[in-house]
């Protein structure tokens, strides 16, 4: 009986789930980020991967793998991985895409869907039945992407520096500012980021508290939560329509740290304009985790039978908690 293996690298962790050909879950191991936007590049992503496999039981490569991994945006980077994991002979066949497609096949086994993950940052991809894709390079502002905790928390940083100095309104970003970087102003934490005594990623940190703030009735921190609850549903209607499937019905997938909770502002605020802009849609919160949806794939790709993927997914329903190694 063979195995596959499914891969779900993060900013701040990476699952793995080695998985007989017949569904049975043979292990979940759970370890460190593997972004290969960071300082280790590809090759260090596939370092943190390869040494997770080997941690869950894998000493030989088997038949299929999929990686689905934070930072794999554009197709110089899922070359650049591919590149990075051949040396460590995981698999003999490979898929290397996006964590997003991860999230996305997680939460629907149907064949029109879109999925979101707004974690430490932003991205969206989309299927159709028929095999279409559409994704955006998800990059940052240089690529007209606006989401994501850091990003979310720049802004923070921005309008608590302007209310503590009279530009702006007064908000209680200020005193949030102040209290998660334990500096006396905004003005010195923002000194701090700049000078780069402080990684500006530790501004994603923020997030959480900003959505406390603007559920107390903030303006400052609710016109930050509407204004990331748009560009989501932006992002869905988007994709839905460049798929054609504005008006018939798919799923929209919903995750990442800050929408996988499946409540609060933020989420009302998303699915109320989901709603909106496509009525048709169906908003999904998967309560697996991600790293489900790669050895789902991997199991497809084997040719595994419809019976091992539900035995596969019965196991998350019953609850499966990862051996955490980080």
């Amino acid at each position: 009986m063979g195995v596959i293996v499914g891969v779900d690298g993060g900013n701040t962790k990476t699952d793995v789930l080695v998985v007989g050909d017949d569904g049975e879950l043979r292990a979940f191991v759970r370890g460190g980020g593997s972004n290969s936007h960071g300082p280790g590049g590809a090759e260090g992503a596939a370092a943190v991967v390869a040494k997770l496999v080997g941690r869950a039981g894998v000493t030989a490569p088997v038949g299929h793998g999929a990686f689905f991994l934070c930072g794999a945006d554009v197709p110089g980077d899922i070359e650049a991985l591919e590149r990075a994991l051949e040396p460590h002979a995981l698999v003999r066949h490979a898929i290397v895409d996006n964590d997003t497609f991860a999230l996305l096949r997680s939460g629907s086994d149907g064949g029109d869907a879109v999925a979101v993950v707004c974690g430490g940052g932003f991205n969206c991809v989309g299927r159709a039945a028929d095999g279409r894709t559409v994704r955006y390079p998800s990059l940052g502002w240089e690529t007209g992407d606006w989401g994501g905790s850091e990003m979310l928390g720049r802004e923070v940083l921005f309008h608590a520096a302007r209310g503590e100095d009279g530009r702006g309104k007064p908000t209680a970003l200020v005193k949030i500012v102040r209290q998660e970087f334990e500096l006396p102003t905004v003005a010195a934490v923002g000194e701090a980021i700049h000078y780069r005594r402080v990684p500006e990623q530790q501004l994603g940190r923020l997030a959480p508290k900003v959505l406390a703030a603007a559920t107390a009735g903030d303006s400052v921190a609710r016109a930050l939560v509407v204004r990331l609850a748009e560009e989501i549903s932006l992002a869905v209607w988007r994709s839905l329509w460049d798929l054609g499937l504005i008006e018939r019905r798919a799923d929209v997938v919903l995750g990442g740290g800050m929408l996988r909770a499946g409540t609060g502002l933020l989420h009302d605020e998303v699915v109320a304009r989901i709603a909106h802009r496509a009525p048709a849609a169906t908003v999904v919160v998967p309560s697996e985790p991600p790293v489900l949806g790669s050895a789902l794939e991997a199991l497809r790709a084997a040719g595994a039978p419809a019976e091992a993927a539900q035995r596969l997914r019965a196991a998350f329903s019953d609850g499966v908690e990862p051996e955490d190694v980080r």
